[in-house]
């Protein structure tokens, strides 16, 4: 009972903490806030009540021109209020948007005291759905899992916030990113790993069994870059980036950094896999010798890595797919797009990734075999 209630009083701790950090990292600012483009306007959100597509040019699947939209304001100091509106297409399927009357849109407002220039339609507002899918999972999680469950949640909330306030900055600002990846990678890591075990010897076996992964899949993905010539222009918008006025920065360093961090969540997840399967070994079996216990930790890794493998590869494959349906629509050769640059990136990801997995499954059943 008093084991118990003592676990008990260390998770609340532990929680407590890592709410005390997401609170500071909320505070923390990112340095780029006055670099808003749209800072002296205002943001809100409209409701379209009609449209008119007279200004809308078709030329194939392109559409071109203008789509002057009636809206109402449904919040900020122009509430209740309606306008005209301007949609701009340019011809992206990808990023143009065609209105229809009852649609919810984001707004940017320019105005003269309070007098209204002109209305921009960004895009439809999402935030509200995107709001409620959050809540929806975060009270799964909860309700299923219970303690464990808000945990995750919590490191879920760090993870995204570390990445935002911590990770990007840094880069924007021209720090190493191999370095930054690095370091931002185990502050994750140490922190979900906490939360899910507290400070005890399966934190040491976990953190140190992944992050001995990422640092391999961190030197590997270094080499592979150099070696198979990839530039981190291959990165989605990482072109636009540069002309925003980053054109100092080492995008292929990022690029490097980038597969580090992509294979972070898989290693962290076998590293606790291996680690929970020993760790329950040995309670269940106090008199299991090390040699036993390393061997039961191997076993777990071996069946472990077989999917986790195959996890990486349809994740980044899942992001390629219509460049693949295009090279197989227009019939080019297979050795043609495996020397593809884009798609050798996703193979540095994929193999690299797979590597560090390797890594971390033998030497997380040794360490925790060992510290058991």
């Amino acid at each position: 009972m008093h084991i118990l209630k003592s676990t008990k009083i260390k998770n609340l701790l532990f929680i407590g903490l890592s709410l005390l950090f997401i609170f500071v990292l909320l505070a923390l600012p990112t340095g780029f806030e006055g670099a808003l483009q749209f800072k002296d306007a205002v943001k809100c959100k409209v409701q379209i009540e009609s449209v008119d597509n007279s200004s809308l040019i078709d030329t194939g699947l392109i559409r071109t021109g203008q789509q002057i939209c009636k809206v109402k304001f449904l919040n900020g100091r122009f509430r209740g209020q309606t306008s005209i509106g301007w949609n701009m297409l340019g011809g992206s399927l990808s990023q143009d948007k065609l209105f229809h009357p009852g649609d919810k849109a984001q707004a940017v407002v320019h105005h003269d005291s309070g007098k209204i220039i002109s209305v921009n339609l960004i895009d439809y507002y999402r935030l509200n759905g995107e709001l409620v899918l959050a809540l929806a999972f975060a009270f799964f999680l909860i309700i299923f899992a219970r303690g464990v469950g808000l945990r995750s949640v919590i490191s879920f909330i760090i993870t995204i916030l570390v990445l935002w306030k911590i990770l990007l900055p840094l880069f924007l600002n021209g720090f190493n990113p191999i370095l930054v990846g690095l370091v931002a990678v185990a502050i994750m890591t140490f922190i979900i790993l906490v939360l899910v075990y507290g400070f005890d010897k399966k934190l040491i076996a976990s953190f140190c069994g992944a992050m001995s992964g990422i640092i391999f899949a961190m030197v590997l993905s270094i080499f592979c870059s150099k070696a198979f010539h990839i530039h981190g222009a291959v990165m989605h918008n990482s072109e636009a980036l540069l002309y925003s006025g980053f054109q100092d920065l080492n995008l292929t360093q990022i690029f490097m950094a980038s597969v580090c961090i992509g294979a972070s969540g898989s290693v962290m997840d076998l590293s606790v896999d291996i680690t929970s399967a020993v760790s329950e070994v040995v309670r269940n079996c106090p008199s299991i010798s090390r040699k036993a216990a390393i061997k039961s930790g191997l076993t777990v890794a071996r069946a472990a890595m077989g999917t986790m493998t195959t996890t990486l590869l349809l994740a980044y494959s899942g992001t390629c797919i219509a460049m693949l349906m295009t090279f197989m629509a227009q019939g080019t050769p297979v050795y043609n797009i495996l020397n593809n640059n884009i798609v050798a990136a996703e193979i540095i990801n994929t193999i690299a990734g797979s590597f560090g997995l390797a890594m971390t499954a033998p030497l997380t059943a040794v360490i925790a075999g060992t510290l058991f």
